[in-house]
């Protein structure tokens, strides 16, 4: 058995009471005093060099920290960068209908994949290069942000200027399915809001007069979702619509909110074009349009396709056959990504439901994805 798996095993029962200690310590992006006390949990559990913390604005602190491991020379230019995030999609309070528990194989409890785990795996995998003295050339530097749930509003420029000094980048985000592939692309995010602004009346006395944002507004959803092109991976979905104030007013405004994704960056500028090249069917009526891209897609490039092989040639050697992955969803991977650094995704727990009521990870794969994680910090 290789050293790196036979260390990882040896201590699962120390990386699972980890899991635990994270899953229940709470962090919703949306309450920035559980996201700081997890900040603060986390930077308990590092045996880093240098650890600092950045205001998140509306949000918790981001966390960065400095690894030194052994190497025996002064370290090879440009660091490894290891990408998390704090916060969860999960309400303060989920604990007590999802508590964390131990059961079918599995680790289950709100967080736990996305994304507690592949921070927890990565500190074991730091602890066994330090354990078993094992070189690693670069430095090493976790950055876990407070806000990548919900679009990475104030931790994105700290990622890309962090992302710039790294010759490597490696996500902790959940793996792909429970095969654990790892993902070599993502789309890229963007968000649009489409208001309708119309003419008030009275429904029943002056409907006439009347110009409904609502009618102007559904005719509009038609031809945003027309914009979807499946074959080169543009999804447009109007998810979310209101207006109105009654239903004996004709309405004076009306707005959707709408999520696009793209696999291509190159296919942005057109879409967006589109977006803003919206006019109204009643010429009564007006219609804004806001937003846009807030996360380039993670394109698979070379350099993602060659640190991909390395990745595979290492879980070969702990007996582990790697497949690659795309995804429709994006993380702050895409981000480094687009900076032209070689990012590797999905390196994290192996399970499924993230987001969902059976949020698990499988522990028979905490050991080989512990182990992953330390062969690629000393190999690259």
């Amino acid at each position: 058995m290789h050293p790196l798996l036979a260390f990882a095993r040896s201590k699962q029962s120390e990386i699972i009471a980890l899991i635990r200690e994270l899953v229940e310590c709470e962090s919703p992006s949306d309450h920035p005093p559980s996201v700081n006390r997890f900040v603060d949990l986390l930077a308990s559990k590092l045996e880093a060099s240098q650890v600092r913390t950045f205001p998140g604005g509306r949000f918790g602190r981001h966390l960065r920290a400095e690894f030194t491991l052994p190497g025996g020379r002064k370290p090879r230019e440009g660091w490894i960068l290891a990408l998390a995030h704090s916060d969860t999609v999960w309400p303060l309070g989920t604990l007590a209908q999802m508590p964390f528990r131990e059961k079918s194989g599995r680790l289950w409890g709100p967080g736990v994949l996305d994304m507690k785990s592949g921070i927890a795996f990565f500190l074991f995998a730091l602890r066994a290069l330090r354990e078993l003295d094992i070189p690693v050339e670069r430095r090493i530097v976790l950055q876990v942000n407070a806000d990548e749930e919900v679009g990475s509003e104030s931790s994105r420029p700290v990622t890309e200027a962090t992302g710039e000094h790294s010759s490597a980048v490696l996500v902790l985000e959940p793996g792909t399915g429970l095969t654990g592939k790892l993902k070599t692309a993502r789309k890229g995010v963007g968000a649009y809001t489409v208001t309708v602004h119309g003419r008030a009346s009275h429904a029943g006395v002056d409907f006439e007069n009347g110009a409904s944002a609502v009618i102007e507004l559904a005719r509009q959803i038609e031809r945003v979702a027309g914009f979807t092109n499946l074959k080169r991976g543009i999804t447009v979905n109007p998810g979310v619509i209101a207006g109105g104030t009654r239903s004996n007013v004709v309405a004076a405004e009306a707005w959707a909110e709408v999520d696009m994704r793209i696999a291509r960056l190159k296919d942005a500028p057109a879409l967006d074009k589109k977006f803003h090249s919206l006019r109204p069917f009643d010429k009564r009526c007006s219609i804004e349009v806001t937003g846009g891209l807030n996360r380039p897609p993670m394109e698979r490039t070379p350099a993602i396709g060659k640190l991909f092989e390395i990745a595979r040639g290492c879980a070969a050697e702990l007996g582990v056959k790697l497949e690659e992955s795309s995804t429709g969803g994006g993380s702050d991977g895409n981000f480094t990504a687009a900076l032209g650094v070689p990012t590797l995704d999905g390196l994290g727990g192996v399970g499924e439901g993230a987001h969902a009521v059976n949020e698990s990870i499988l522990i028979n794969r905490i050991a080989d994805r512990t182990a992953l994680l330390a062969m690629l910090l000393s190999r690259l």
